[in-house]
């Protein structure tokens, strides 16, 4: 289920993106005006922003609800409290390096005679 859902999501993106890119800004017309042909040459003048702009919006719609619930299947995933995978060692070595001080060995501190142990 959660492959199923990765895939829509990334497909939503790319359609995001290529929708986004396919769409000319407000600043096009003008250039239409000054001799430049491209405006309407494929939906006709008007047609390619509302067509482009319903399809952006509902891939924009298909984003955000995959993105939640991705992040709630990961959260509520069974037995992991994160969603960083670590090998068992790892999280052996990480729990054993959060003790407190009090139950670790202290080290051996150096002696106070050290001028004495210097040889002249």
């Amino acid at each position: 289920m959660e492959n199923l859902i990765t895939v829509i999501h990334v497909l939503a993106a790319a359609g995001v993106i290529g929708l986004v890119l396919l769409q000319h800004g407000k600043g096009a017309d003008m250039g239409a005006a000054f001799g430049s042909g491209a405006s309407g040459s494929l939906f006709g003048v008007s047609g390619s922003s509302n067509i482009l702009s319903k399809l952006t919006s509902i891939c924009v719609v298909v984003f955000f609800c995959t993105s939640l619930t991705l992040a709630y299947m990961a959260s509520h995933r069974a037995g992991s409290s994160s969603v960083i995978k670590m090998p068992a060692k790892a999280v052996e070595i990480n729990r054993d390096s959060t003790k407190s001080d009090a139950t670790k060995t202290p080290e051996t501190a150096p002696s106070g005679n050290a001028a004495k142990d210097v040889p002249n």
